[in-house]
């Protein structure tokens, strides 16, 4: 993607669909897998998209490579299609919070 109109709409289309800091993700990616004995270190907890979404948080966007672009068009479209602003889920829906919350988007997050 070189064209900078396209870069710039694909950065705020992922801002805004990513909508946990950077903290926040690597908090959740070490809860998630964490075990009752054991937690995983903090580069290897979590999924390789949550893993790769981390790492796209803390680069600037001089710094994304063509997987960083491949990864934040993939995570704007699952966030558009799992996210329903009029149909947020219910604190009783986790399994679908949890899997957007991998994503680095939390729906009850305003």
């Amino acid at each position: 993607m070189t064209d900078p109109l396209e870069l710039d709409a694909l950065w705020e289309d992922f801002h805004r669909a990513v909508n946990m800091t950077s903290a926040e993700l690597s908090a959740w990616l070490r809860v998630r897998d964490a075990e009752e004995e054991a937690e995983p270190l903090p580069e290897e907890a979590g999924t390789a998209t949550g893993q790769h979404v981390l790492a796209i948080l803390q680069k600037r966007r001089t710094d994304l490579t063509e997987d960083d672009l491949r990864v934040m068009s993939e995570v704007v479209e699952a966030v558009g299609a799992q996210a329903d602003p009029e149909n947020e889920p219910a604190a009783g829906d986790t399994r679908r919070r949890h899997r957007l919350m991998t994503l680095g988007h939390d729906p009850l997050k305003a």
